[in-house]
């Protein structure tokens, strides 16, 4: 089966993928509901047309909802059952199908990493985690991705960033997810710019391609911080873009964070290219809450959570949910609900 969304299908990307299973013969299905944040009933049709298929394995042609839809609707394949059983970690036994992951993005990483992230039906996006439902392949082609609009590489991209700078300063960070977090970052910051506003730089979408399988390697074995605990209600309550929601929270989170390691800080300005050769470490830790500021500035991020589209009323309940998520706990600094509610008061 063929996992993917309409966009995609009617861009041809998809064809691109599809033409190699005509030319060898191999029959196949095609699922193109997935949306954006995906909602639980998405899984449900995906798994549906999986089983009136009579498919037996999944290619994923899409970002990181067909991703997570596929990856869902994979566990719902082999262990039966509906998909809110298997939230949180542990709770899967049987591996989905054979499944291969082509991203379109540069951002999600889920082609490598044992998550998934389902939209319930109280807006909450809850994950559902555990090694069976890595993908058995991932496969970057930068032909898939280099004609991607500029807001949305754009987005991905800083999606790709967050998840390695927060996998970098997490309190789980580690020497193996270091290294692969800090390259991601140098790549991304030398790479982003170009690839998000070309339709034909296939070096520099490659290179995203790649930075975005090395974060998702980094964070997941790190997992992430409060940024993406925080974006996720964001996301689920508004439909504000993933990508979106983090690039937004990320320097206010990072200036928040700067004095639980501010050497940490120092040395993701360097990744990104500050020169901070002459600069005291509290001086070049500060210098990468104002690089990540001015890379949102060129790529045309919004500024603020409203204008992206969420609105400031909800921020007792988004705080809330935030404060449900692991990611909390494994935030550089100790973080309160109150501290919570002043950073999406911030961010508005």
């Amino acid at each position: 089966m063929i996992v993917t969304d309409k966009g995609l299908v009617a861009a041809g990307v998809v064809e691109l993928v599809t033409n190699h299973l005509d030319d060898a013969g191999i029959p196949y299905a095609t699922y193109d509901g997935v949306m954006p944040n995906p909602p639980i009933k998405v899984v449900d049709e995906c798994v549906g047309a999986y089983r009136s298929g009579r498919c037996d394995s999944i290619v994923i042609v899409g970002g990181g909802s067909s991703i997570d839809t596929a990856k869902c609707a994979g566990v719902l394949a082999t262990n039966g059952g509906e998909i809110a059983s298997y939230f949180g970690s542990g709770n899967v036994k049987e591996r989905m199908p054979f499944t291969i992951a082509i991203p379109t993005t540069y951002g999600t990483g889920s082609e490598v990493t044992p998550f998934a992230v389902i939209t319930d039906e109280q807006n909450f996006k809850a994950a559902v985690r555990g090694d069976e439902i890595i993908p058995d392949v991932g496969l970057l082609d930068s032909d898939l991705a280099v004609q991607l609009p500029l807001p949305v590489g754009a987005a991905t991209g800083m999606d790709a960033l967050t998840h390695a700078i927060e996998s970098y300063v997490a309190n789980t960070s580690n020497a193996l997810a270091d290294a692969s977090a800090l390259q991601a970052i140098r790549m991304i910051s030398e790479n982003i710019r170009q690839a998000a506003s070309s339709d034909h730089n296939h070096d520099a979408t490659e290179k995203m391609l790649v930075a975005s399988t090395l974060a998702g390697v980094a964070f997941s074995q790190t997992l992430l911080g409060n940024v993406h605990a925080m974006s996720h209600p964001v996301s689920g309550h508004y439909g504000v873009a993933h990508g979106v929601a983090n690039a937004v929270l990320l320097p206010r989170i990072m200036d928040f964070n700067l004095i639980a390691c501010p050497g940490r800080f120092a040395e993701i300005a360097a990744a990104l290219g500050e020169d901070v050769a002459d600069l005291s470490e509290t001086e070049a830790a500060d210098a990468s809450v104002d690089a990540v500021e001015a890379l949102n500035e060129e790529l045309g991020i919004p500024e603020t959570l409203s204008e992206a589209g969420a609105e400031a009323d909800g921020i007792p309940v988004m705080a809330e949910d935030a404060m449900k998520s692991i990611n909390i706990q494994l935030n550089p600094r100790k973080t309160t609900l109150d501290d919570v509610v002043a950073l999406y008061e911030e961010s508005f």
